[in-house]
């Protein structure tokens, strides 16, 4: 575990101070506002309040509101702790969240008072508001929230806010923030042309549009080069299965939240598949295997699909409907090392290629007091000590109890983007559970039947959500091997329509892809309309150019034109995306 620093408890407690300010301001202005729970979160706090039906808040009231709370701060008010009786408490509290959650508790029950305004609250909170600085918070969106995460629940109104040590930290957050507006695969997926979303399909279930559908055949390519070089075999399993086949993977209870509901066909149950493991061990065990054909590497880009809460869906990175760049390892037990270091070496690769430096390891290991795990401790406990024994002195990593996966212990590479963002990208799991449940075996060099073991994993993880990703990370601002299109070319003039026609045909037969604008507008709109576009190579096309076998091209983000043979220009344009090269 992380050990917390002074530094980084001293802003905890200023952020779980700054939700109570942000109450009570609320309060002065809707007096019969209902609290709900304000904690502290990653880079700052939230409050839940439940408004009178004719009151509600927008991120304009958000300055009125940051202005009172700096009022508050000034005055230098005590934050003063108090032990009660539960029944003491009940007498005291109002609403009927504070109610539920106090119902919960045990007999110790504490409460924080700051001038008029008293919470129940674990605390823990700053002695005075002398120890916050005014100018290094900021109230930053108002948001719809479900009492308790349940949409089943009432849609409460949360106020979002962040805090940090020093203005300067607050300022590059900010700014952080308004870069990821820009940077947001949403608006991007929809400028860019790359992916719609449309109620009449579905929400969480994307469409990709022929731009985005290349990014996706380029990634797709992209790891079926490196897997093929690695061993691993390709194979194709329905979108559903029989609901026998679930239950004896253990999806099915074990899953069975993220599940859409069996259906019937022909009086018997299917589902919609939640992921493709059951359907490779099912190809694997159609045929009896050797020690010697061992490790057996099956790979698919198969589409699953989960249920997801409609206020969770978020474009391309938490859907409904989509494709994993699953694989399954077969092997024995002594092949578990190498096999598992090679699925590593892949992500690293991979990451490489795009541009992912900073990342780290978090090791998920089973909790044996949840039901969330299939199988004996002892044989989970194997797995364990296997997965730490072979990344040991290799990576840094941490330890998170109850984060495995329902069959076995992971390996999760955690990464962060060009705006310092978490994701959890690329997963490997040692899987001892499947193998029983499947009664899997092999015939080992003495004639005598083994059980193999799993490594499941997932480079990309999704390749939906990888995009997203992506999008993101690059800005929309593709490496050449990615980008939809790589040469945009502008002619001048109708009379020069032509040459660009011959000039796009030779770029097409070296597999450039390319596009012609010929519409009739300026030049400078042109121009202006592919730097939107992010296109990482425009060429313009005039008199001086059809007489030349020189192009002037602009290179995507540089001012300076790069004037280069045409025969020049295509082979290191094809070099480029070739190696998959990440400059221009």
């Amino acid at each position: 575990m992380k050990k917390v620093t002074n530094q980084e408890n001293q802003l905890n407690k200023i952020r779980h101070s700054l939700s109570h300010l942000m109450a009570t301001a609320v309060l002065k202005k809707f007096p019969k506002t209902h609290l709900a729970i304000g904690p502290t979160i990653e880079n700052g706090f939230y409050y839940d309040f439940d408004l009178p039906k004719d009151q509600k808040i927008s991120d304009e009231d958000l300055p009125k509101i940051e202005q009172e709370m700096k009022k508050l701060i000034k005055r230098k008010i005590e934050f003063k702790k108090s032990e009660v009786s539960k029944k003491e408490a009940l007498k005291n509290i109002k609403g009927p969240y504070k109610k539920e959650l106090l119902n919960e508790l045990a007999k110790k029950i504490t409460f924080y008072q700051s001038a008029d305004f008293i919470d129940l609250c674990a605390g823990p909170h700053v002695k005075s508001t002398a120890e916050i600085n005014p100018q290094t918070f900021k109230l930053t969106k108002v948001a719809g929230a479900y009492w308790r995460g349940d949409e089943k629940n009432k849609m409460l109104t949360r106020i979002y806010g962040v805090a940090f040590t020093t203005k300067k930290q607050l300022d590059h957050y900010l700014k952080m923030i308004k870069e990821a507006e820009e940077r947001d695969h949403r608006k991007l997926g929809k400028d860019l042309q790359l992916f719609i979303i449309d109620p009449l399909v579905g929400n969480g279930l994307p469409l990709f549009l022929p731009k985005g559908t290349i990014i996706r055949n380029e990634l797709m390519n992209y790891l079926q080069e490196e897997q093929i070089k690695r061993g691993y075999q390709y194979v194709t399993t329905p979108h559903i299965g029989k609901l026998e086949l679930y239950k004896t993977s253990g999806h099915y209870p074990y899953y069975k939240d993220s599940q859409y509901p069996p259906f019937k066909i022909d009086n018997e149950k299917f589902l919609l598949k939640p992921m493709n493991c059951p359907h490779h061990i099912t190809i694997y065990q159609a045929e009896k295997h050797s020690y010697k054909e061992l490790p057996i590497k099956l790979a698919e880009c198969g589409m699953v699909y989960r249920y997801e809460k409609s206020g969770e869906l978020n474009g391309l990175i938490r859907v409904r409907g989509f494709t994993i760049d699953d694989a399954h390892i077969f092997a024995t037990e002594q092949q578990i090392e190498k096999e598992f270091l090679g699925v590593v070496d892949l992500v690293l690769a991979i990451f490489k290629v795009l541009d992912f430096k900073n990342y780290w390891v978090r090791i998920g290991t089973h909790d044996p007091a949840s039901k969330k795990h299939v199988g004996d401790d002892k044989i989970w406990e194997k797995a364990e000590k296997i997965i730490i024994k072979t990344l040991k002195d290799k990576f840094d990593y941490t330890i998170e109890k109850g984060d495995a996966a329902f069959y076995g212990p992971k390996m999760d590479f955690m990464v962060k983007d060009v705006l310092d963002r978490e994701w959890q990208l690329g997963t490997v799991q040692l899987d001892f559970n499947l193998p029983q449940r499947f009664n899997l075996t092999y015939i080992d060099n003495k004639g005598k039947e083994k059980r193999p073991v799993i490594i499941h994993r997932a480079p990309f993880g999704s390749l939906e959500r990888f995009i997203g990703i992506l999008i993101e990370h690059f800005g929309g601002n593709f490496p050449l091997w990615l980008a939809p299109v790589q040469v945009k070319i502008i002619s001048v003039g109708s009379a020069h329509l032509k040459y660009c026609e011959e000039l796009a045909e030779k770029f097409q037969r070296e597999n450039i892809r390319v596009e012609i604008d010929c519409q009739n507008e300026t030049v400078g709109n042109k121009i202006r309309k592919s730097i939107k576009e992010k296109i990482p190579y425009l060429l313009v096309i005039g008199d001086k150019e059809m007489k030349s076998d020189n192009l002037a091209v602009r290179i995507r983000g540089q001012k300076k034109l790069w004037e280069v043979k045409l025969t020049d220009f295509i082979n290191k344009s094809k070099k480029l995306i070739t190696e998959r090269k990440n400059e221009l």
